[in-house]
């Protein structure tokens, strides 16, 4: 393990094997805790400093982007969320590795979304070392609730994907995927 805290957040966002007690990432965890935190507790006629705890947690956000809290992250600076997103309640983003969210998303209540991942050794595992795989949502997607994404998915613009489903691999754009593990159903017409 590193005693260096910028190799290991940099480790991280390359995909490779960090330690996620680093005095840094420690940091930066708690402070997303505290920011979700005050933006879970926020009220309705709160919408200026929801959107501006929101904005704090995650810099890289479109306009028109609305989360129902609660809502939970590992850092919130390593998603990007495209504009007019909606996330229903009791989402989460393990955002080890970056999760890009494109523009006119959907997420039903539920959702959960795994950039984090552990390695397959046990070995390894023993080490204390993670890694991340980024997942990338494409434009106009809808995830029903209760899915979850998993690490290094990329979802095809335009997509649904059913309520409940496990997404363990890249599902193209255009279709109607669903199940466990998630699969394509069929294509969809616009």
């Amino acid at each position: 393990m590193s005693n260096n805290p910028v190799a290991e957040r940099d480790r991280m966002l390359r995909g490779e094997l960090y330690d996620p007690l680093s005095p840094e990432l420690v940091a930066a965890r708690n402070r997303a805790r505290l920011l979700t935190k005050a933006f879970n507790a926020t009220s309705d006629n709160q919408q200026a400093e929801r959107d501006r705890l929101l904005r704090e947690l995650v810099p890289d956000c479109g306009s028109e982007v609305t989360i129902e809290p609660p809502f939970l992250c590992d850092y919130g600076d390593n998603i990007s969320l495209g504009d007019k997103v909606f996330f229903n309640f009791n989402c989460v983003i393990l955002d080890v590795a970056h999760v890009a969210i494109g523009s006119n998303v959907l997420f039903g209540p539920g959702v959960q979304v795994y950039a984090a991942t552990h390695p397959m050794s046990a070995a390894q595992r023993r080490t204390g070392l993670e890694l991340g795989k980024p997942v990338s949502i494409g434009h106009d997607v809808w995830i029903g609730g209760g899915a979850i994404i998993c690490p290094g998915v990329t979802i095809g613009a335009g997509t649904v994907i059913g309520a409940g489903s496990v997404v363990i691999r890249d599902i193209p754009a255009g279709v109607f995927a669903a199940g466990n593990p998630c699969r394509v159903i069929r294509p969809l017409e616009d």
